[in-house]
């Protein structure tokens, strides 16, 4: 059954009224209502010597509400798991949308389902398919992303772990911050332009992360410990990035950063904007002085997985309730371990690697692929 029109209050209420007095049982029932028409559809069984179609017609007849009937076979279980698949970019185009769509199909996907999440700071749909394998499904979808790169992707399952994501755990470093930790300390010791060097080809993956750390670190042995706060002085939030925490917040998240970089750094940012972990290198200073070296183990790429492993555990989340985010090559291993990893802004290699990527530099279009809605945000201006 198929009911149609202007949206107006009591219909489905009538409408139940009717089936009920006519002994109709329910067996499946949808509704939206789209800029105020409605669009709901019923399968219903009706009992053999009950005629309730003329009165769901009068109802139409009522209300001037276009009603519609066809005989279908009693409604299958559905065995196959959905999956969601997210679609964001600055302005979705009907091409982008028509790209997507295409991809979708040539992986055998039907689509049962579209939501339009949000169209500020960035457009969302959201689509459900039944029918494509996960790992097919995502191959055609990020082939065409990177043929097109006006848009992003993500696919995940649907099912209770998506409803029951409890943890997030981001990346700093050109994640939370717009920064290098290690850059803005190297700007202060005069030494910028050779450190930077040496980040851009760890961060690519040309270079081992713990010996690359290594010889940047020595580059501010001497320095005094005041460059530390000269340099937290100079670090930029993300755009989006408080708008993003506050939310995840006021939905119950547990939020965490680790960190190749320092504490120092990370430890002002968990008070500032009320993390519940952070976890990074720390710098040794003695006499008032970086001594050019890191104390204890490095927090390199297997430490980042290993970290979030534990604050799962210490939560009592399972790792497919954990949204992992990162841009860099020693990110990949937690972002693999999580039930969804997001390339953010990331390097190829990484996007290549995670499940999800986006490429718009605004850290709270996240939201969107946890399937918020834009009108569901906080409105709350980031400070």
């Amino acid at each position: 059954m198929r009911v149609t029109g202007r949206d107006q209050p009591g219909v489905t209420a009538s409408l139940m009224g009717i089936l009920s007095g006519g002994g109709a049982t329910v067996q499946d029932i949808e509704q939206i209502v789209v800029r105020g028409r409605l669009n709901l559809e019923l399968v219903v069984d009706v009992p053999e010597g009950r005629d309730v179609l003329k009165d769901i017609l009068m109802l139409g007849w009522e209300r001037s509400l276009d009603i519609d009937f066809d005989v279908v076979e009693a409604v299958p279980k559905l065995t196959l798991p959905a999956l969601v698949v997210s679609i964001v970019g600055d302005a979705l185009t009907p091409l982008d949308l028509q790209l997507a769509t295409a991809a979708i199909a040539k992986a055998d996907g039907n689509i049962e389902r579209i939501r339009r999440l949000a169209k500020e700071p960035v457009w969302c749909y959201e689509f459900e398919v039944r029918g494509s394998d996960p790992d097919g499904l995502r191959a055609q979808l990020l082939d065409v992303a990177a043929e097109n790169p006006r848009f992003d992707v993500a696919i995940q399952k649907t099912g209770l772990y998506r409803r029951a994501q409890r943890l997030i755990v981001m990346d700093v470093d050109s994640t939370l911050i717009q920064n290098e930790m290690i850059d803005l300390l190297a700007d202060q010791a005069g030494c910028g332009e050779e450190c930077a060097e040496i980040t851009e080809r760890a961060m690519a993956g040309e270079l081992d992360f713990e010996e690359s750390l290594a010889q940047r670190v020595s580059l501010l042995a001497g320095q005094p410990q005041s460059i530390l706060q000269a340099a937290y002085e100079q670090l930029e939030l993300t755009p989006g990035a408080g708008r993003f925490v506050r939310t995840l917040q006021r939905l119950g998240y547990k939020v965490a950063i680790v960190s190749g970089g320092f504490s120092f750094f990370t430890d002002r940012l968990k008070i500032d904007l009320g993390l519940d972990y952070a976890h990074a290198n720390t710098l040794e200073v003695r006499n008032g002085q970086l001594t050019g070296k890191v104390v204890g183990a490095v927090v390199d790429r297997k430490a980042k997985a290993s970290m979030m492993m534990l604050m799962a555990q210490q939560e009592g989340v399972a790792l497919e309730q954990v949204v992992a985010i990162g841009d860099g090559a020693n990110d990949l291993d937690m972002l693999s371990a999580a039930g969804l990893g997001v390339a953010f802004c990331a390097k190829q290699v990484v996007r290549d690697a995670a499940k999800a990527t986006l490429s718009i530099p605004h850290l709270d279009a996240i939201l969107f692929l946890l399937g918020v809605r834009s009108e569901e945000l906080e409105l709350e201006q980031d400070s």
